[in-house]
């Protein structure tokens, strides 16, 4: 199975070979290489008085448009390539959804799902002082990702703050955190509702109504639950959950207040009451009108990609979809909603936290929905008319204008250091 980096780097190869007879190629070529990339060694005293040893990575990508940006991924399988590929995509997401940073990343090799509370928290502080020369609102600005939430942002904020002696950062220092230490209200939801408006958009394009529109998500974490959510809210009917424990499926549609009743006290989608279990891998072939992978990499591959039955993917996880699974999608007839603009809804209401922060002010959660809705709307028809104009897929089209855009920073920049 290909890993992320591999994907993305496909990805821009084949952006990048349009660009290459109007471009300086040695200034497009460094895009294939991160600003930086750092491995760390941790090291937390833990409850029991025990140290443990962790590795952690951080890489920072490129610093063109502004200060790097991205989550951090806990999880313990996740690795420096994999950082780096999910570095590279912020930087191609921040520069399509225009919003002024670089594409960063995280990763901490651990299992929090594995952790008492106490021992994720030690874990993550740890993190944050290990990388206090790192964080900051001018070089990198974390958020959450798989495997960590607003609760450890908080954390790093606090660590951050302690360690300079303030009260709090001046300026902001990590995104996702609880409003109560400067968050922004919808920053958890903003994912899940991006895709859902670029959902409902791609449904204009093609001329269907939502009422009714059946819809699979797979992976019901947080994007793919606020997702399901936000589109049911508008009519549409999803039919088919997963999560990593299993799947459930029921044609006539899914009660979304029963599903997350019966969350609470399973933690899994699996074996819920009134739907029928299905295998994770099936459920991405059972025929629907949206199909919505909000899970993990390489979810759609070229051996599964023929018997996908849905006339929309919509990928609210990074890099769900293979490069050789994307072309059969596209000559299929599939509409493809890429993951650099359906799930760049994160990173937009990133933004606005980091200028709330950054101003001392505060947003209402309508006025953050607003903006993302007319922000993410207003990039879907750009990057449709581009596709239209040029005969490109959509994600060669989103890349290709990621992709100058950044490369027109750099030239803005100069050639001296």
């Amino acid at each position: 199975m290909a890993n992320i980096l591999q994907n993305t780097l496909v990805h821009f190869d084949r952006a990048a070979g349009i660009l290459r007879n109007e471009v300086d190629t040695d200034l497009l070529d460094s895009l294939r290489l991160p600003k930086e990339r750092i491995e760390l060694t941790l090291m937390p005293m833990m409850p029991e008085g025990k140290k443990r040893f962790y590795r952690a990575f951080i890489v920072r990508h490129t610093v063109a448009l502004g200060p790097s940006k991205g989550g951090i991924r806990m999880t313990p399988t996740v690795t420096l390539d994999d950082i780096t590929g999910l570095a590279m995509e912020m930087t191609w997401k921040c520069a399509l959804i225009g919003v002024p940073f670089g594409g960063g990343k995280s990763g901490v090799v651990a299992d929090p799902e594995g952790m008492a509370p106490l021992d994720k928290e030690i874990l993550v502080r740890c993190f944050a002082r290990n990388s206090v020369l790192l964080i900051g609102p001018q070089t990198y600005v974390p958020a959450p990702d798989m495997g960590t939430g607003e609760r450890d942002m908080g954390y790093i904020k606090d660590t951050l703050s302690y360690s300079i002696g303030y009260a709090t950062t001046q300026g902001c220092y990590v995104t996702g955190k609880p409003i109560l230490l400067g968050g922004i209200p919808g920053r958890r939801e903003a994912t899940g509702y991006g895709v859902s408006v670029c959902v409902i958009e791609a449904l204009k394009k093609l001329k269907k109504e939502p009422a009714g529109t059946t819809v699979i998500v797979q992976g019901y974490g947080n994007v793919g639950s606020n997702t399901a959510r936000a589109l049911d809210r508008q009519g549409l009917k999803i039919i088919g959950v997963s999560d990593k424990y299993g799947a459930v499926y029921k044609p006539e549609g899914i009660n979304l207040d029963a599903l997350d009743r019966y969350l609470e006290s399973s933690n899994t989608v699996k074996d819920f009451p009134g739907a029928t279990p299905i295998d994770g891998r099936e459920l991405l072939e059972m025929p629907c009108d949206v199909l919505i992978p909000a899970a993990a990499a390489d979810q759609i591959t070229a051996e599964n990609a023929p018997r996908l039955k849905t006339s929309i993917v919509a990928e609210g996880a990074n890099s769900p979809t293979s490069p050789e699974a994307d072309e059969m999608l596209v000559k299929r007839g599939v509409f493809i909603i890429p993951d650099i603009l359906c799930n760049a809804g994160g990173v937009f209401v990133s933004y606005l936290e980091y200028t709330q922060e950054t101003q001392q002010e505060q947003m209402t959660i309508e006025e953050v929905n607003a903006r993302l809705t007319r922000r993410m709307t207003e990039k879907f028809w750009q990057i449709l008319e581009l596709s239209e104009q040029r005969k490109f897929s959509m994600r060669t089209a989103a890349m290709h204008r990621a992709v100058s855009t950044v490369y027109e920073a750099l030239l803005a920049r100069g050639r001296c250091p």
